[in-house]
């Protein structure tokens, strides 16, 4: 167990006002914009001795680690947009029992595992259609289906 310094505490507050998972230099970046001096190594010590402590939650894409606060202590998996870093803690019922069965079937005892789900929160895949028919519509086609879509139409955005 960590003692609880002030640049823990920093940290921790950061977290719970993300609520989205975050690397640790994204961390690092919006405490220095608020005007937090936490410095780089300190924000990473603390981050990687709170998840092995399994106060945080952390998921690797394409070779970083993303952090989150740990709402519930128990082993699960999350699905995590890998555009925003929104997550969602998903229940697999039977799949801790199946690992464990094939692992002893294969021969294997001890066994661990990790499951990271990434795609496109529901948001986020509202803005790349928005984005995608921006760009091959016109400015009125554009502003229907943003319409539909819920968002602002664009001409009210340049007003």
């Amino acid at each position: 167990m960590q003692r609880v310094t002030r640049a823990r505490m920093q940290i921790v507050k950061q977290l719970q006002e993300d609520d989205t998972f975050a690397t640790a230099q994204t961390v690092y970046n919006r405490l220095f914009e608020k005007g937090r001096r936490v410095g780089i190594a300190t924000v990473y010590r603390n981050l990687q001795i709170m998840a092995q402590d399994g106060e945080l939650d952390s998921v690797r894409q394409n070779g970083e680690v993303y952090y989150r606060l740990c709402r519930d202590r128990h082993h699960h998996h999350h699905v995590v947009c890998r555009r925003c870093g929104r997550a969602v803690e998903l229940e697999i019922p039977g799949l801790e029992q199946w690992v464990n069965s094939r692992a002893q079937s294969l021969g294997f005892s001890d066994v661990t595992h990790s499951i990271e789900i990434f795609g496109l929160c529901a948001r986020c895949r509202k803005l790349e259609d928005r984005k995608a028919t921006d760009d091959d519509a016109s400015p009125e086609q554009a502003d229907i289906l943003a319409t539909r879509l819920g968002l602002a139409p664009r001409s009210e955005q340049t007003k």
